[in-house]
């Protein structure tokens, strides 16, 4: 049976923990790597109905995106994911900007393949505490149409689009909090570019780059990565189950 300390490192292999950036608090958050993993679920993130939910089918081990511990905690109440993942003797494994950047398994190439581009890579940004990955797809669209592709292939309620008026086939990408990609998008020859979630003002930089920007959702540009996460676990260990979390939802409805 395989322990946390086995995942870790298979994740840290292609994903290292070090690479994480500065601000992130990515690792094992919760638990003793020692221990053998009767069951592990994947989420975005790590709340009361995740853990409810691993209890209940026997997962001793939570592989998350988002760090269950991010900011310095000023209490640890029977509210708190940490306080219920420690009291129900379950482990929290979370793997935040370093599979970011991950150009392996990581939740960019996940978005990627997700949305059916071709040829991905990491886009080396020199100087910035940014990540950005390109592909292209298989044919040229208009702007409009790769919104709704975008958002028919994520399950998208809604998405946002900055229509930059010319065909879309080279793509950037940096999922959930992307909003300070397009000009850095631009000066490398995209033709549109896709995050999860986007300020008013970075909107309105955007507008100026000339870009087709879309817009989709931190959690639907982010979770895609559990599915993909999983297989490639899975692949490598198979004696062990890599469940994607059912009581996990996007905290946003489309009306």
């Amino acid at each position: 049976m395989a322990r946390i300390c086995d995942i870790y490192d298979i994740i840290n292999a292609v994903a290292p923990f070090e690479s994480q950036m500065a601000f992130d608090n990515s690792g094992l958050l919760v638990g003793d790597g020692a221990t053998e993993v009767t069951r592990a679920l994947l989420c975005l993130d790590i709340t009361g109905a995740v853990v409810e939910e691993a209890s209940a089918i026997n997962a001793n081990l939570i592989i998350s995106h988002h760090p269950v511990i991010f900011d310095p905690l000023k209490a640890l109440n029977s509210r708190s994911p940490a306080y219920l993942l420690a009291k129900n003797g379950i482990a929290a494994l979370c793997c935040h900007t370093n599979l970011d950047r991950s150009p392996v398994c990581g939740v960019n190439v996940a978005l990627a393949a997700k949305i059916g581009l071709r040829s991905v890579h990491p886009e080396d940004v020199f100087g910035e505490e940014f990540i950005l990955f390109a592909g292209e797809l298989e044919r040229e669209t208009e702007p409009r149409e790769f919104a709704r592709l975008v958002k028919d292939r994520l399950g998208a309620g809604t998405v946002q689009l900055i229509d930059g008026g010319r065909p879309v086939k080279k793509v950037f990408l940096c999922s959930g909090a992307g909003g300070e990609g397009p000009a850095l998008a631009a000066c490398r020859g995209a033709d549109a570019y896709l995050t999860g979630e986007m300020k008013q003002h970075e909107a309105l930089e955007a507008a100026k780059t000339g870009l087709s920007c879309v817009v989709a959702g931190h959690y639907e540009t982010e979770i895609v990565f559990a599915e993909f996460l999983a297989a490639y676990l899975k692949k490598r260990i198979p004696d062990t189950a890599f469940l994607i979390s059912k009581a996990e939802k996007p905290p946003f409805t489309a009306v």
